[in-house]
């Protein structure tokens, strides 16, 4: 137990009830001996006198984030968590929950488990993710998932070219384009038809969503490569959003230039679940 002196506490009440919840995970955590704070959001379920810090705030003072939530909760503050080098313990609260694989039943064990240095922490790579404008960065974000280019729901194709190392590699005229981790490569790449890649592969996967030519089809490098993106043409509604949650606006010409993180996120994964019962699990595979 030496390892962990405060535990960080992360959630999203709007989806269960909290208050249910927390209190008595406070009280088993302090029980321990251990800290236990939490952040504004799960204050805003536990009544008028309970007060929360900011999410970088409590991920500076942690050194183990609990997040209670869906994969949404969790890629939040995975941006937190990620630069401190602390890991996450995820507890599903949601409802597909690729990366949020323990339950709620599963919670005290599975802090008793890493508590106790039973359960090792999974790396898993993170992407840098420059919105350059006219030869400056307007916004710079590490994301866990993917980041995506797409238009609005009424605006027309949109037309993007990919260079690869500053290797040009084509153009897509496409409904928007997806880059994305091996950990991101079962959300929204998945749904774009794009492959299911083991955690531990190093690469990063490039996805066109609905693209004009059948024959443009995913594509997946290695991930010490830099992966850019200009949005070339009209640009009506066309947004930059990453790992589903920021969304920026952007303008004809623009560029985004993509690569792997410095930093990895420490995620805490059940030992006795395999990556590939978890597939077979949340896919349903082999289900008539």
């Amino acid at each position: 137990m030496a390892a962990f002196k405060n535990i960080g506490i992360i959630s999203r009440p709007r989806r269960v009830d909290v208050s249910t919840i927390v209190p008595p995970l406070k009280k088993w955590i302090e029980a321990k001996g251990l800290g236990a704070q939490y952040d504004q959001e799960t204050a805003t379920s536990l009544g008028n006198e309970a007060v929360g810090k900011t999410r970088e705030a409590l991920a500076a003072e942690s050194d183990l984030l609990l997040v209670l939530g869906g994969d949404g909760t969790l890629l939040a503050a995975a941006r937190e968590a990620a630069p401190q080098g602390i890991p996450i313990l995820p507890i599903n609260l949601g409802s597909l929950g690729f990366l949020t694989s323990f339950t709620l039943e599963e919670m005290y064990p599975a802090l008793e488990e890493t508590l106790a240095g039973h359960l090792i922490a999974s790396e898993r790579v993170m992407l840098q993710a420059a919105l350059i404008r006219e030869g400056k960065a307007l916004d710079d974000q590490r994301v866990l998932n993917e980041v995506v280019i797409n238009k609005g729901a009424l605006a027309r194709m949109i037309e993007v070219k990919l260079s690869i190392d500053q290797d040009f590699v084509c153009r897509y005229r496409a409904d928007g384009l997806i880059v994305a981790t091996p950990t991101g490569s079962t959300a929204y790449s998945l749904s774009a038809g794009g492959p299911i890649v083991h955690p531990n592969v190093e690469s990063i996967i490039v996805t066109p969503i609905c693209p004009h030519t059948l024959s443009d089809r995913p594509l997946v490098v290695g991930d010490k490569c830099c992966v850019e993106t200009n949005l070339v043409g009209p640009a009506d509604s066309v947004y930059l959003t990453l790992d589903g949650q920021k969304g920026v606006q952007m303008q004809s010409g623009d560029r985004v230039r993509i690569f792997r993180a410095k930093e990895r996120l420490k995620l805490i994964q059940p030992q006795q679940k395999s990556y590939y019962e978890i597939l077979r699990s949340k896919l349903k595979w082999g289900e008539a």
